[in-house]
């Protein structure tokens, strides 16, 4: 196989990040304690403050702390206090220390498949957050090229594929969410493979395409070596 140009996302396709902020939201419901709502009612009423702040503030563990107070200051039963704005924040900022788990398989895959082909991390988030989680994870040594943008949408794509001179028909971009990983990359004309994770955020939800010609579903990380 001639060299490919293979696009791997980070979050939820090399390490667990998703994990960790639904345990945060889980200790938010228990702090909430709503008489009641449910925690999937409570979580309709995150989703909706997640996707208008996210256009202005961004992802990352700051801005989630920061959505958990607008929620808690929505949906309270109480007073509301400073200390319960700081203890709903900390759910959230707590998720800054956790350690990074790379997803079964992912150090061996990368190690064989960059012996072959270009890689290029492509995240989006905090730039300071991401950066930390990509220079503890082990793995820059595998990848030519890293990338954080605010968004990875169409013009996020075609703007990385233009940087960096790929060839679209050679290019293929890795990861676990429709919305951000494979739908947009499509429309650009790229490569796609799905790998799919269980505890993707819903806010990363798409349907895929039925059947398209340039887009390879996986069950996991390791069958990569089997295609490339």
């Amino acid at each position: 196989m001639q060299c490919q140009h293979l696009i791997f996302d980070a979050d939820d396709t090399l390490w667990e990040n998703n994990i960790y902020f639904e345990d945060a939201f889980h200790q938010f419901c228990g702090y909430l304690g709503h008489s009641c709502m449910s925690p999937v009612e409570i979580r309709a009423v995150l989703d909706e403050i997640e996707m208008v702040n996210a256009r202005v503030n961004g992802y990352g563990s700051r801005n989630f702390g920061y959505n958990l107070t607008v929620c808690f200051q929505r949906l309270a039963e109480r007073d509301i206090s400073e200390a319960d704005l700081a203890a709903v924040r900390d759910f959230a900022y707590a998720i800054l220390d956790k350690p990074i788990e790379l997803i079964e398989g992912v150090a061996d895959t990368l190690a064989d498949l960059s012996a072959r082909h270009e890689l290029t991390l492509f995240t989006k988030g905090d730039p300071e957050e991401q950066r930390l989680k990509i220079d503890r994870s082990g793995l820059v040594c595998h990848f030519c090229h890293s990338a954080i943008v605010r968004e990875k949408n169409l013009p996020a794509y075609r703007e990385l594929a233009r940087e960096r001179r790929f060839r679209p028909e050679r290019t293929w971009m890795i990861g676990n969410s429709p919305k951000s990983d494979i739908n947009p990359a499509l429309a650009a004309g790229l490569n796609a493979v799905y790998v799919p994770h269980p505890r993707t955020w819903s806010l990363e939800h798409e349907s895929l395409p039925k059947s398209h010609p340039r887009l390879l579903q996986l069950k996991t990380i390791r069958e990569l070596s089997e295609h490339f």
